[in-house]
């Protein structure tokens, strides 16, 4: 008998179209290792094992299941967007428990494709920071779960990460995807402003907060992204000579990136130069006061998303991150620092085609109880791993992260690249040039 889990999202769909393996088979299979494996990840906090199996039947009934682009994969998604059927909690106490009414127009959008959603995924308290732990459970890195998996969209990343599901569903407003994916070892998109339907919360974190896909191959980000934008990204078939920046600075002054990371860039930059790119060394112009506007807007978002919320049911680092952040809602609505940030940064990708940079500074923090500590320890913890994914949230473009190298620990490292406006597909080509090179492992050793 074919085993399906472990494999990719395009060929399980290739194998259910085809007819050599059925929806319910396939996701009865993942739905198992779930069981198995969850209680030590906590990628989950809901599952849907019978709802997953009736809506599998439907899939595998359909007429068209011959054309469908996801037939039959089993996908999470991010506790942040409406399930119908399914409360949405957003890791927290304080909002609503009634069930969606109808889902999220991305989630419509993977079941239009044949897709099968199998669970709700974790979240730290309103998606606020990069580890996911909080009154639902902790997420933990697959690959280490001593450390946590990252956020906000960890419980997805670990999800992937353990072969609990081929891919998932996740959104990023300040690294919310990339930071994750980086840790868990996966491949991840964060699309343009307007690439994929957004709706996250109230004003997407001022339009900052974008959906994107989480795979253990290009191949399968291409394809859910595909499915996400309503819109198919063309593989090219001879890619052209890019003029390639390589930077290892931190965007924050004071943060340094450790030596696994900046290890890892140099390694996939000497893989492009022998690619036929050309690569050379160049800082973008970071302003001195992108850690004002980073955190004037981290938490002016977290303000308005707590709005209407009892602030007694919420975290002390969550009610202090609002707090916080009302004196900046203001100000961060104009718009005017982010305008500023793309005009500065503008001519540097006028001259550079793609950016390649650590996609974090450091192996991710410990998966301890980090909702019961202080704010300010919080913050200072997140800055000082993360700190290269929130620019490119404030410009609204394209960003990736791609798994490249190894932590002593074994664990993966990543590097991020970056674009201009409307360069999704010409990232993915490159993410798939490094693939190609150095192809990494997909998925953690945990059986």
């Amino acid at each position: 008998m074919t085993s399906w889990v472990g494999r990719t999202a395009a060929e399980i769909a290739a194998a259910v179209r085809e007819k050599r393996a059925t929806p319910r088979e396939v996701v009865a299979e993942h739905l198992a290792r779930i069981e198995k494996l969850d209680g030590r990840i906590g990628a989950f906090r809901v599952v849907r094992a019978e709802a997953a199996l009736a809506e599998a039947d439907e899939v595998g009934s359909r007429g068209d299941l011959g054309e469908l682009p996801l037939a039959g994969v089993p996908v999470a998604v991010k506790d942040n967007l409406a399930v119908r059927g399914e409360t949405n909690r957003v890791g927290s106490v304080a909002t609503p428990d009634s069930p969606a009414e109808a889902d999220h127009e991305v989630v419509a959008r993977l079941r239009a494709a044949g897709a099968v959603v199998v669970g709700l995924t974790n979240v730290p308290e309103l998606c606020v920071f990069g580890t996911t732990e909080g009154v639902h459970g902790t997420s933990r890195n697959p690959w280490d779960t001593s450390r946590t998996a990252g956020g906000s969209s960890g419980g997805s990343a670990a999800a992937v990460a353990a072969g609990l599901v081929p891919i998932a569903l996740g959104n990023d407003g300040m690294g919310s995807l990339r930071i994750p994916a980086a840790n868990c070892g996966l491949v991840t998109l964060k699309p343009g402003s307007g690439v994929v339907p957004a709706g996250i919360s109230d004003g997407d974190w001022f339009g900052m907060s974008e959906n994107g896909p989480l795979a253990t191959t290009v191949e399968d980000a291409r394809l859910l992204l595909s499915v996400l934008a309503g819109t198919e990204f063309v593989r090219r078939d001879t890619p052209a000579t890019l003029d390639i920046a390589v930077s290892l600075r931190s965007p924050l002054a004071g943060v340094t990136i450790s030596a696994p990371y900046t290890h890892a860039v140099r390694e996939a930059a000497g893989l492009l130069i022998k690619a036929g790119h050309q690569v050379r060394r160049a800082d973008p112009p970071y302003p001195l006061s992108l850690g004002v506007t980073s955190l004037a807007t981290w938490t002016a978002g977290t303000s308005v998303d707590a709005q209407g919320l009892d602030p007694r049911l919420l975290a002390r680092r969550t009610r202090v991150h609002a707090a916080i952040g009302r004196r900046f809602v203001k100000a961060v609505r104009t718009g005017r620092a982010r305008k500023e940030l793309r005009e500065r940064l503008e001519p540097f990708f006028a001259e550079h085609d793609v950016l390649v940079l650590p996609a974090l500074a450091r192996r991710s923090p410990k998966a301890e109880a980090w909702h019961e500590r202080g704010w300010l320890r919080n913050v200072l913890v997140n800055t000082n791993y993360s700190p290269l994914t929130p620019p490119w949230n404030l410009t609204g473009w394209p960003a990736m992260s791609v798994p490249f190298g190894t932590l002593p620990s074994g664990a993966p490292t990543a590097v991020q690249l970056v674009a201009r406006p409307g360069s999704e597909a010409l990232l993915l080509e490159v993410a798939e040039e490094l693939e190609r090179r150095q192809p990494w492992r997909r998925t953690a050793p945990l059986d």
